[in-house]
């Protein structure tokens, strides 16, 4: 489904977030040591070669809510940009800090005119956030992001179930114009 945000396409979609072609970078919800792991991390160093696990070494560890960027390397996609997301119950506020996720992950995007990404839903695997709280931190990034200048054009939202997808699709259904 796509919507407009402010003049932000958005996209939501259940799909596989190593095989967004069109986009020019994705996010990997990475672990603070940027390793290979289960999930979506797991899935983004397997698809971009052990390169990018050379290439992230140096920048680990990172906090949570920082963001850094790489070569996507085999990946299709330029770009990777890296966050750590909140785990639910241990990083305090979770909302802020998931928030910080999505708003550094667009900042570093933009700082390497990047103009579309794509992310997949941060921190509700096995960090426990609860689905639709995530949805309503990403709501409220895209509302402000929207709102600023030099902003990127496209953002797409990978999603892995048909939960998700549901939950996502309401949600910014709501925030778009």
């Amino acid at each position: 489904m796509k919507y407009y945000v402010g003049k932000i396409l958005v996209e939501v979609i259940i799909g596989d977030i190593t095989k967004q072609e069109d986009l020019e970078a994705v996010v990997n919800a990475a672990n603070k040591d940027l390793k290979p792991g289960g999930g979506v991390a797991g899935a983004i160093h397997n698809a971009a070669g052990p390169e990018l696990y050379e290439a992230c070494k140096p920048q680990a560890p990172i906090r949570v809510g920082e963001a850094i960027i790489t070569l996507g390397y085999q990946l299709s996609n330029p770009y990777i940009i890296h966050t750590l997301g909140p785990v639910y119950g241990k990083d305090q506020p979770e909302d802020d800090c998931l928030a910080e996720c999505y708003y550094n992950s667009l900042e570093v995007a933009k700082q390497h005119d990047v103009k579309s990404i794509g992310f997949p839903a941060i921190s509700t695997g096995i960090f426990r956030f609860p689905k639709e709280e995530a949805a309503k931190v990403v709501a409220k990034v895209l509302n402000d992001y929207a709102n600023k200048k030099d902003t990127i054009e496209h953002i797409r939202f990978v999603l892995h179930s048909e939960e998700d997808y549901k939950i996502y699709l309401s949600v910014i259904g709501d925030i778009s114009n």
